[in-house]
C-alpha cells in the first residue's frame, strides 16, 4: 500500500540541449549521491545540466560536469560545485550503459533532475549524436508545427 501512494514530483532542471544535440534512445531513472548542502541548493533550483555527461568507471557510473551552486548559508560543508557525483544504479543497468558506450559508440547524457518525493533522481539517456542536417530538419519541423498551431488558433477564434 505504501508503494502505491503517489509521490510528489518537482522538476529541478531540464537538459534542453540534450534533446537538440542527440537522438534519445532509452532512458533510465537513477539516484544520485549528494551531500546535505547540495540537496539544499537543489531545493532552491540551482543546478545546471547543460554540458554534463555520464561515464562508467570501475563498475560505477558517475555524472561529470554537472554544476550545483554552493549553498548560500553553508560553510565548510559546501563541496566543489563541479565534482563528480556517483549515480545509484543496478549492476545490470551499469553494464548495459557500459556496453552501449563501448560497443555501439553511443553516449550517456542526463536529461533531467527532479525531486521524487524527498529523493533526488536523475533521468539519464542513452543517446546518439545528431548531425547538422538532422538538427536543421528538427528546427524546420518545429517551425511548421508552430505555424500550424498558430493558424488553428486564429481560425477557431
Amino acid at each position: 500500500m505504501a508503494d502505491e501512494k503517489k509521490r510528489n514530483v518537482k522538476l529541478i532542471a531540464n537538459n534542453k540541449k540534450a534533446y537538440h544535440d542527440y537522438f534519445i534512445m532509452e532512458t533510465y531513472q537513477a539516484g544520485i549521491e549528494l551531500t546535505g548542502t547540495e540537496v539544499k541548493s537543489l531545493r532552491q533550483g540551482k543546478c545546471n545540466l547543460k554540458d554534463s555527461f555520464v561515464r562508467v568507471e570501475n563498475g560505477e557510473a558517475y555524472i561529470l560536469n554537472m554544476h550545483i551552486s554552493p549553498y548560500e548559508q553553508g560553510n565548510i560543508f559546501n563541496k566543489d560545485p563541479m565534482r563528480n557525483r556517483r549515480l545509484l544504479l543496478h549492476k545490470y543497468e551499469i553494464n548495459k550503459l557500459f556496453g552501449a558506450v563501448t560497443r555501439e559508440g553511443l553516449t550517456v547524457v542526463p536529461v533531467k533532475i527532479y525531486f521524487y518525493g524527498s529523493l533526488v533522481k536523475v533521468d539519464i539517456a542513452i543517446a546518439k549524436g545528431k548531425k547538422l542536417y538532422d538538427k536543421r530538419a528538427d528546427i524546420a519541423e518545429k517551425t511548421v508545427r508552430r505555424e500550424a498551431e498558430r493558424e488553428f488558433r486564429v481560425r477557431n477564434m
